[in-house]
């Protein structure tokens, strides 16, 4: 028989989600405030403030239990300016297309799938929709080769369970039951991780909307605003192919790399940015010219030939993605904030460029020696770069 779960039933410190911090001013003992201390805070948290501006702002009609309207949703990831002149920043770089396809998915009853190789930035389109769309981007399964069923189902609280039986008390409600009984946003981080029998326990709570209890002859059906978020890659290794099935209850979006250089220029600057403020480094800005560097690299040595088109090169094993760029100029601005002058020169960046690059000690170290004598040796005003990236490679 059914049963509703009211969203008061459910104790998220059940399920070992992380708790939602709505009061921006909750003071610590030491008169911080909570959120000021979080070394990542969520979408939700980090970028409240646009959060509200958009619904003060946001007159058009909205899905139920959702936030925000698709079109602000749209807003909030893209980026632009409201009629107040409060500026919204963009939270993804990138054809507005897809972002439109994947808020519409979210606003019918069918399951979203964001594709992409490894660093497209798939887990950080899915938080920040989760966060604009029901406000709580916490509600996570984070796949890996362990997940069990009942991270996506339910568990059970074996005290309770022993002393007084099966009961809705014993039960453990997982991130996505408890996003079925509220009308939220779930989301299930690297699916293709998640061994093919777990992954398929999905399938009924996506075309049935509805998720079986037979130990209590009960089940929770999803109300009005629930919807899953999926992310997953078929690029790394350890990777289980989605059932035919399975992967007919999701719409599909994939993610691509940045179209140009300047984009992804863009995508790295804007992100050091904001994890250099987290971490009081130095403004990303001081060394634009080393990021352009690193973004040339990656991308010449991703795509197989150089910018130019001049010279055919062969690729590494990484997927040297703008995930790993961020990675390595945000390393670099530690060495140079701790260890230099505090502007990012090409000696901070090169020891970070060969640890992505040579994953394979044999074969990368080959490639990338070949690529620094035959395009960084030769090239206008990156001898500095070369001197550094010899050095490191000695």
């Amino acid at each position: 028989m059914p049963v509703s779960a009211e969203p008061t039933s459910v104790d998220p410190s059940q399920n070992g989600s992380a708790p939602v911090h709505t009061d921006a001013d909750t003071q610590t003992s030491a008169g911080v405030r909570e959120t000021d201390q979080a070394l990542r805070p969520h979408a939700e948290n980090a970028f409240a403030g646009e959060l509200a501006a958009l619904a003060a702002q946001d007159d058009r009609p909205r899905p139920a239990r959702w936030k925000l309207s698709p079109w602000a949703v749209a807003t909030y990831l893209l980026g632009g300016t409201l009629p107040d002149g409060t500026v919204i920043t963009p939270k993804y770089v990138g054809p507005r297309r897809i972002v439109e396809v994947a808020v519409t998915t979210l606003a019918t009853d069918r399951a979203l799938l964001l594709l992409g190789v490894p660093g497209t930035a798939k887990t950080w389109v899915s938080e920040h929709l989760a966060a604009a769309v029901s406000g709580d981007s916490t509600l996570l399964v984070q796949g890996t080769a362990g997940t069990p069923e009942e991270a996506i189902r339910y568990g059970w609280n074996y005290a309770q369970l022993l002393a007084h039986g099966p009961s809705r008390d014993a039960l453990v409600p997982s991130p996505v039951m408890r996003a079925m009984a509220e009308g939220m946003t779930a989301r299930v981080e690297e699916l293709t991780r998640i061994p093919a029998d777990v992954q398929d326990t999905l399938i009924t709570i996506l075309s049935e909307k509805t998720l079986p209890i037979p130990e209590l002859g009960q089940e929770v059906q999803a109300v009005r605003g629930f919807n899953l978020i999926a992310t997953a890659n078929d690029r790394d290794r350890g990777v289980n192919d989605l059932s035919s099935a399975l992967r007919r209850r999701f719409n599909t979006v994939v993610l691509p790399l940045p179209e140009s250089p300047e984009a992804e220029v863009e995508i790295v600057s804007r992100r050091v940015d904001q994890i250099g403020r987290s971490l009081d480094l130095p403004a990303a800005p001081d060394g634009i010219d080393e990021i352009r560097r690193v973004v040339t690299v990656f991308r010449e040595l991703r795509d197989g030939v150089t910018t130019d088109g001049r010279i055919k090169l062969k690729s590494p094993s990484g997927t040297l993605s703008t995930a790993e760029a961020i990675s390595v100029v945000t390393g670099g601005l530690a060495l140079a904030a701790h260890f230099g002058d505090g502007v990012l020169r090409s000696g901070d960046v090169a020891a970070g460029i060969l640890g992505a690059v040579v994953r394979d000690p044999a074969a990368d170290r080959v490639i990338w020696q070949e690529y620094l004598e035959t395009v960084v040796r030769e090239r206008d005003g990156w001898k500095d770069f070369y001197r550094a990236c010899r050095e490191v490679s000695a």
